[in-house]
């Protein structure tokens, strides 16, 4: 719309002696006449900030991640082959209770959780994340995935369901919302004795599988090679989808320790 010339009065010539930008200026001058900037040339909306962008791609893979990870337990309970060590004992409550290996997941991270407290442990976002998303997504995969029989399909279902997970690990640990339950409780328990990290999660896993197998867990070939390759699998994959830092300038940034530290369900 072209607005009424200003009056002659006004000291507008001395504006036209600097040249103005039509992209960065919200009106330009032009025979005496103020014309308004044309609305392509107006910025869209305030711009995105770089750490905008890196909160997102952090909420993105670990909910992703999540979401994964339960996946990836589904495919390994339908091989049938062996679970990982928490999850033999969530088959083995789910096979005695009559509810879902998703549900029991969920119980048992809430109680893992609460064992926090007396050790002084602070939960994040992605802690309590952890406790709903994967039982949620397990149950979800396994009433959407047929029952597998033939050897020929459990065992690529067995492949599948550990790279999945290393995947689903590396996703997010490396988005750095906090340890999951069953980390957090290691790590406590790490604390608190002064034991090795490595000796508290190996105490840990051997009884919760010999819990859960006398329950009716399934443990197996595949409880083996998921030990064997997770680690190995999980470090990887933290450096694959490691976030840069806002203090590191864009370089990236990759989970410190041994991959035992870093894999928070286990």
């Amino acid at each position: 719309m072209i607005s009424s010339p200003p009056s002659p009065d006004w000291p507008w010539k001395r504006f036209l002696l600097k040249p103005q930008s039509v992209t960065s200026q919200a009106t330009v001058t032009t025979r005496g006449h103020i014309l308004s900037t044309p609305p392509q040339d107006r910025p869209s909306g305030p711009p995105t900030s770089p750490t905008s962008r890196r909160l997102t791609r952090r909420l993105l893979q670990l909910y992703v991640g999540l979401a994964l990870y339960g996946a990836s337990v589904a495919l390994l309970v339908e091989a049938g082959l062996g679970l990982a060590p928490w999850s033999v004992l969530d088959q083995g409550l789910a096979e005695m209770t009559g509810l879902t290996i998703g549900v029991v997941s969920i119980i048992v991270g809430a109680v893992v959780l609460l064992l926090w407290i007396p050790m002084r442990q602070r939960p994040g976002l992605g802690t309590v994340s952890n406790v709903f998303v994967v039982g949620i997504a397990m149950d979800g995969t396994l009433a959407l995935v047929p029952d597998a029989h033939a050897l020929g399909i459990r065992i690529p279902l067995l492949v599948a369901g550990i790279l999945l997970n290393g995947v689903a690990t590396g996703l997010y640990i490396a988005a750095r919302f906090g340890p999951g339950p069953r980390d957090g409780l290691m790590t406590g328990l790490h604390r608190l004795t002064g034991r090795s990290i490595r000796l508290m999660r190996t105490a840990i896993e051997v009884a919760v599988v010999a819990t859960g197998f006398v329950l009716g867990g399934t443990v197996g070939v595949g409880t083996v090679l998921y030990a064997l390759a997770i680690g190995p699998l999980a470090q990887l994959f933290l450096r694959v989808f490691a976030v840069p830092s806002a203090s590191s300038g864009g370089s990236t940034v990759v989970a410190a320790g041994q991959p035992e530290q870093a894999i928070l369900r286990g």
